[in-house]
């Protein structure tokens, strides 16, 4: 299911400390410099076993104040219309300031849940000073220390519990598969869309606020059925690129929970983008199939192995999971627009292949035996047993004596085997290492 989280609040308070810890890991920059976070920070955060989109809005460099107060407000507007929930950030070292009052305001307006975190809460004094925050007319408050995790797991707990478990239910091969074309603003994604389905589809509105969508369209020709999600054409406003930019991120983020196979569409012309990297990472660690279409080949000067050289470029971006179909497309010209959605079917089918047991183990256990894993602290490591578990993302089991002992480089030679020997490609892998 579906979850989105925004952590919205004005610059400083500790929005991307926080960010950080729920995915634990460094991932936005972090300085005591209001405006650091120009870029939206987006991911995947885990608690209780429930699993959920989470945004940091970031803050914003002003020029006057009166456009720090209007950059502000908009960026909460924003994660009013788009988010499931929002956490609220306030900072009990300075206490409520104007912009924490309009932003309440607005909160208080929406029917999202709002979780309102005072932060920099680290001893009793502030604690008691964190009461002040009531006055902002928001029902509960949640004192939390970004730096040092206290009060998170309270806060946690509160915005998990309203959320509803995953299905279950595993791909039984006749559902309809589900395309999500994703990518970044201008690349080509409504161009695409009304290539293959031969009608306008897309929304443009140019009203603030608006609700959007993710359009779903029923495409059954050709002996060929399946569901497109379009996240394109649906932003296009006459406003700032930031807006146009984070709306594209959220939209992008959800379409991915619903789909089971990406369509990233990148511009030719600009290549693989910082931007595409992280989409195409979010795609894959949520373990959805992905094939990477760069459109507008047509518009760019070629050479006897410009194919061959640009395919090589992108996959050094993208590494490690370069077993992914990268097809050069002309949506405006309808150039293998097709061919996209058959290799795109292919991974569907990939992504739903179940491997008997009996099988797994002929061939990966002489494999192994080919290559044994390493010898780590003395400790000769036997990997005996291998069988796939019933998942929505292709996962498999090696049962071993020291499964704490075999590292990366081996688990990456035992995927790049599996590829190898039963055709994954473009569908992301796990591997488990259970103790025999």
């Amino acid at each position: 299911m579906s979850y989105t989280v925004a952590i919205v609040g004005r610059p400083n308070v500790g929005k991307s400390t926080f960010f950080n810890r729920l995915l634990e890991q460094r991932k936005a920059i972090v300085d005591d410099i209001s405006g650091v976070t120009r870029d939206r920070q987006y991911g995947v955060a885990e608690w209780a076993g429930k699993t959920f989109n989470v945004i940091d809005t970031g803050g914003f460099v002003p020029n006057t104040e009166d456009i720090f107060e209007k950059e502000i407000r908009k960026q909460v507007r924003i994660a009013i219309d788009e988010a499931d929930a929002i956490i609220f950030m306030v900072d009990v070292a300075v206490g409520i300031t104007d912009l924490d009052e309009a932003m309440a305001d607005l909160l208080r307006r929406s029917k999202k849940p709002v979780y309102l975190a005072v932060n920099k809460v680290d001893n009793g004094q502030r604690e008691l000073e964190a009461s002040e925050f009531y006055s902002l007319g928001l029902d509960t408050i949640y004192t939390i220390s970004s730096i040092s995790g206290t009060g998170s797991g309270e806060l946690l707990d509160a915005i998990v519990a309203p959320m509803k478990e995953e299905d279950s239910v595993q791909t039984d091969g006749t559902e309809i598969p589900k395309f999500a074309i994703i990518g970044q603003p201008n690349v080509g994604k409504s161009s695409l869309l009304n290539a293959l389905v031969g009608e306008e589809r897309t929304i443009v509105s140019d009203i603030s606020g608006t609700t959007r969508d993710s359009i779903h369209t029923h495409y059954n020709m050709f002996q060929k059925e399946f569901i497109l999600i379009d996240t394109a054409g649906i932003r296009k406003k006459n406003k700032e690129k930031e807006d146009l930019e984070f709306y594209s991120i959220i939209r992008a983020i959800k379409a991915m929970d619903e789909a089971d196979v990406c369509l990233l569409v990148i511009d030719a012309e600009n290549g693989m983008t910082a931007q595409d990297v992280t989409i195409f990472s979010l795609a894959t660690r949520k373990g959805k199939g992905v094939v990477i279409l760069v459109n507008k080949w047509d518009a760019l000067e070629k050479e006897t192995n410009t194919a061959r050289d640009y395919e090589k470029r992108l996959k050094e971006k993208i590494a490690p999971f370069t077993d992914v179909p990268i097809l050069f497309i002309s949506a405006k010209e309808k150039t293998r627009i097709f061919k996209a959605i058959e290799i795109g079917l292919e991974v569907y089918e990939s992504k739903s292949r179940r491997i008997a047991t009996s099988k797994l183990n002929e061939v990966m256990l002489k494999v192994i035996e080919g290559y044994k894993a390493p010898v780590v602290r003395g400790h000769i490591v036997k990997i005996k047993f291998v069988t796939q578990l019933p998942t929505h993302v292709p996962s498999f089991a090696f049962f071993t004596n020291f499964p704490e002992d075999i590292k990366m480089p081996y688990r990456n030679y035992l995927e790049n085997q599996l590829r190898t020997n039963f055709n994954f490609k473009g569908v992301p892998i796990r591997i488990f290492f259970r103790k025999k």
